[in-house]
């Protein structure tokens, strides 16, 4: 419990400094909301006008009042209002984040699936047609942008073959979209689980494994699969953040209508407060994905608190 308590208090103090370091940088962005909202609402730029706006949105007051108090409303709901649209922030982020949400779950949950076999594999004859594969693959995905990848798949697929609809949202461009998105995750992470397996091979208990009459393929599962996973699942939380910036990629390829088109859009208008939902919104993203991994790494390993 007190562990778990730790646990906790630490991701929620990250949070807030997260927060008090966006919010800082986002302020200071050479932009004044008002003038956003006067040209974006097409009202008149009158005194009376852009004293009421200031004081309505607390501009007026000293910074650390303005930071806590959109903390608090942050925390019970109110994400503030668009300064370009002057919609509820926190409407337009619902009505988005499903779409980035399945897409960047589904990608990195397809990478681990797809990582273990590709892994287990590779390690099980080094050097064979398997491991040299996910060698290739992992160089192709480390120097191939992603935008590119989707580009070309759009060109051949949509406009020469004809098998997709190309921006139609359909089921045919949702797979390919979690399709690209696992691509860079499953290279990375079928190298992780490969090389964990391969020094699993230099431990005493292998050799003895061995002498017992079990084969290779038994001896990797058995009692090397469960260190191999530990590995994988520790590169998971530095993929998710991978996984972010793919998910934005694929968004704006494929036009879904996920955060990160809204996310453009409100960094040209320099909205200040979309822009802070979305930093925060990427830090719970982080979170709860460190959280899934700490989780699972116990589970492997009750030793781990």
């Amino acid at each position: 419990m007190k562990a778990l308590l730790r646990q906790l208090l630490r991701m929620v103090s990250s949070l807030l400094v997260i927060s008090f370091i966006a919010f800082v940088v986002i302020t200071a962005m050479p932009s004044d909301p008002v003038d956003i909202a006067v040209r974006a609402w097409n009202l008149s730029a009158t005194e009376e006008t852009v004293a009421a706006l200031r004081q309505q949105w607390g501009l007026d007051q000293p910074f650390l009042f303005r930071y806590l108090d959109w903390l608090s409303r942050f925390v019970q709901g109110d994400w503030g209002q668009s300064f370009q649209s002057g919609l509820p922030v926190l409407n337009q982020f619902l009505e988005r984040l499903p779409v980035s949400f399945m897409l960047g779950f589904c990608g990195l949950g397809l990478a681990v699936i797809f990582a273990i076999p590709l892994g287990f594999f590779a390690a099980l004859k080094p050097g064979g047609a398997i491991d040299r594969f996910s060698r290739f693959l992992s160089v192709f995905v480390q120097t191939i942008p992603a935008f590119w990848s989707g580009l070309m798949l759009l060109w051949i697929l949509g406009a020469k073959l004809h098998w997709i609809r190309p921006f139609a949202q359909d089921l045919n461009a949702i797979l390919m979209v979690i399709l690209l998105i696992a691509l860079h995750s499953t290279a990375v992470l079928a190298r992780v689980y490969r090389k964990a397996l391969s020094d699993f091979t230099t431990e005493p208990y292998f050799k003895t494994a061995l002498s017992k009459g079990l084969s290779m393929r038994q001896v990797f599962w058995r009692h090397g699969n469960k260190a191999a996973l530990f590995s994988l699942f520790a590169a998971v939380h530095s993929e998710a953040g991978w996984v972010i910036g793919g998910t934005a990629t694929m968004e704006i390829l494929f036009n879904f209508p996920g955060i990160s088109q809204l996310l453009v859009q409100s960094i040209e208008a320099r909205d200040q407060m979309i822009l802070q939902a979305y930093v925060m919104v990427v830090a719970l993203w982080m979170v709860t994905i460190s959280i899934v991994v700490k989780v699972t790494q116990h589970l492997l390993d009750p030793r781990i608190t």
